[in-house]
């Protein structure tokens, strides 16, 4: 029995190490997304970081700051749905379909 609990532990620490590895590589890979049909573009990574944005100006107007401001959240929120995504199928690698609560 403690031969089998060793052989689980062992799996577990192996596992929790390619989790690791792929938070550190979850950094370097990004998704993009628009809103405005393009007037807006975010760029964010696998952390759920913006790492870039564009405003196109042409959805500059000082007399609608609010659409401005829905295109910027709509966008946002789209690439965060896009990098949740993302991070959910490479997790899914490594844990091989199993759903664990906390992880992504």
């Amino acid at each position: 029995m403690s031969q089998n609990f060793g052989n689980i532990m062992k799996q577990a620490k192996k596992m929790q190490e390619r989790m690791a590895r792929l938070q550190e590589e979850l950094e370097l890979k990004t998704v993009e997304a628009t809103a405005g049909g393009g007037m807006v573009t975010v760029i964010i990574n696998g952390k759920y970081e913006i790492v870039s944005m564009k405003i196109e100006k042409e959805v500059v107007n000082p007399e609608d700051i609010e659409m401005l401001q829905d295109l910027v959240v709509a966008a946002i929120n789209e690439g965060i749905r896009k990098a949740q995504e993302m991070a959910a199928t490479e997790m899914s690698k490594i844990t091989g379909g199993l759903n664990i609560p906390g992880l992504t």
